[in-house]
């Protein structure tokens, strides 16, 4: 990019009223006066998530932060759908996704939006692994850390790629690389993250891992472990099948729901 680039920042959001108002207030003011919009997205949470947040906004005036709702619940992959059709649309040039549960640090943000002003990647991925054994100095479980490198090193070797993981949900992505990519077509499930990984990777996008810090406190993990890491392996799986034929293959587009088309935004509370 040769000049500024417009950034917005998605934050994702189910059942976070507990965390959400700290995760926006954590966004470091450098970041909050360079970027667009900050924008909730809360995917139909059972908690009082989407009022926590548009209270928040109208109590500080936060003019920069809209706070929108979908009528139904459309799953981890198909909030971000929504979201990053909503970026596009809005005609940002990158968009960074957060969690809303303050798992990943927004005081990290700065580091991770550097290779996009140096026009040096398509997409940043923010990583717990790049560094030898922070994760687990983070507090992430011995487990998850296990899982994750054997996961890890299994999807490597189907892809060719050499990242230190693909399970970090901090990344941030070039609207261009995103329109290049057919995400609609995507899981709606917790593997969305895998695919849109490997469809970056087909298409020859610049990935740049960043390293990041791990926190683990009473958030709620709602990704059911078996069936997500059998998931990933089988989109790999379909990666390495494709790579070696030097076939692209997706299903077809499908209907991607947008705000104003199923969703409540700042001034229509249900």
């Amino acid at each position: 990019m040769t000049s500024k680039p417009r950034i917005g920042i998605f934050i994702i959001a189910y059942n976070a009223v507990n965390h959400l108002i700290k995760t926006i207030s954590r966004i470091p003011k450098d970041v909050y006066d360079e970027v667009e919009e900050i924008f909730v997205i809360d995917d139909c949470s059972k908690d009082n998530s989407y009022y926590a947040a548009l209270g928040y906004k109208h109590e500080y005036g936060i003019e920069k932060l809209t706070v929108h709702r979908n009528q139904k619940n459309h799953g981890y992959g198909g909030n971000q759908k929504i979201g990053y059709t909503y970026a596009i649309d809005r005609g940002l040039d990158v968009v960074a996704l957060i969690h809303g549960d303050g798992q990943y640090a927004p005081e990290a943000l700065p580091g991770l939006l550097e290779p996009f002003h140096s026009g040096s990647a398509d997409m940043v991925f923010g990583s717990r692994m790049a560094v030898r054994g922070a994760a687990l100095k983070g507090g992430m479980p011995l487990y998850k850390y296990v899982g994750n490198r054997i996961l890890t090193t299994i999807q490597n070797k189907l892809s060719g790629l050499q990242l230190s993981e693909y399970h970090s949900g901090y990344r941030l992505y070039s609207t261009a690389a995103l329109k290049s990519i057919p995400f609609e077509s995507f899981t709606n499930d917790w593997h969305f993250d895998t695919q849109i990984i490997l469809a970056m990777a087909e298409r020859g996008m610049r990935i740049v891992e960043r390293p990041i810090p791990t926190y683990y406190g009473d958030e709620i993990c709602h990704v059911n472990g078996i069936p997500y890491a059998m998931h990933c392996i089988l989109t790999s799986y379909r990666f390495y099948q494709n790579r070696r034929r030097s076939v692209i293959t997706y299903p077809g587009p499908v209907d991607v729901p947008k705000l104003g088309r199923g969703a409540v935004s700042d001034n229509k509370p249900a």
